[in-house]
């Protein structure tokens, strides 16, 4: 039995060459919420015709294709702007290779319903899948977003489990060109902090796949160690500019 159909929440799944690792998590998604839209990212590994398939026979989803690969940040922006369109309020991102717990997302769509000025951010919890060093540089990473926001909350600024406002969210990223690719979900949630976009924390499980399991991963650490370190540097600098308004905002308290 699929779920009813929400008009303001729903879940967008940004999809790049995931393997069939993306079959299984749209459906486990559509299990539990309508709508689930999948934009496919450029992805050139046949996915988008089996999920467009997929589609056919299910009302509840929609895959957007987008003819080249533009990056995470870019392939949300553009469902974020159809959802708007179509008069939704609140998107929950989540990836599609199988990683983030489609189990939780009534959970945190209801603590979104229940917040809808804030963003629902999931606080990973790692079990002994995860890699050690992606566990420990996303600390360093962690701890700057809180730095840069005055530690207003955030549990973790990189994990893309989230629900987040579509309006703030579309605004912050129409004025600029950043948040492109993956440096969108920790810039997303400093920017969103500065706009007074308040986090509410949950936990939520992840799970590495091996590439005997099907994962698939297209992290490379130099390349996104050295877009994270250029995100970071641009967010300091807006960060001190800042500073008096987050100050006072600390201050002055909720």
């Amino acid at each position: 039995m699929m779920a009813s159909r929400s008009r303001t929440h729903l879940v967008l799944i940004p999809s790049y060459n995931p393997g069939p690792k993306v079959y299984e998590t749209v459906r486990a998604a559509r299990r539990l919420w309508n709508p689930v839209w999948v934009i496919v990212d450029g992805s050139t590994d046949g996915t988008a015709e089996q999920l467009q398939k997929m589609a056919e026979q299910d009302p509840g989803l929609s895959i957007i294709v987008l003819p080249h690969n533009v990056g995470k940040g870019a392939a949300l922006l553009r469902g974020l702007d159809l959802a708007a369109e179509h008069g939704y309020t609140h998107a929950l991102s989540m990836d599609s290779d199988g990683q983030h717990p489609a189990t939780l997302i009534p959970e945190f769509m209801t603590a979104s319903m229940r917040a809808p000025a804030c963003m629902i951010l999931g606080r990973p919890v790692f079990d002994e899948s995860a890699p050690a060093l992606r566990v420990k540089g996303r600390q360093v990473s962690n701890w700057w977003a809180n730095l840069e926001t005055l530690w207003a909350g955030i549990g973790d600024s990189l994990f893309g489990f989230r629900v987040y406002p579509i309006a703030p969210l579309r605004q912050l990223m129409h004025r600029q060109r950043f948040m492109r690719r993956f440096d969108f979900d920790p810039e997303a949630v400093v920017r969103l902090c500065w706009m007074g976009i308040k986090p509410v924390n949950l936990p939520a499980p992840v799970r590495y796949f091996s590439a005997e399991e099907g994962g698939v991963s297209h992290f490379n650490y130099l390349r996104d160690n050295t877009l994270l370190t250029w995100m970071h540097a641009r967010l300091f600098v807006g960060f001190v500019l800042r500073l008096p308004m987050l100050v006072a905002r600390k201050l002055t308290g909720p």
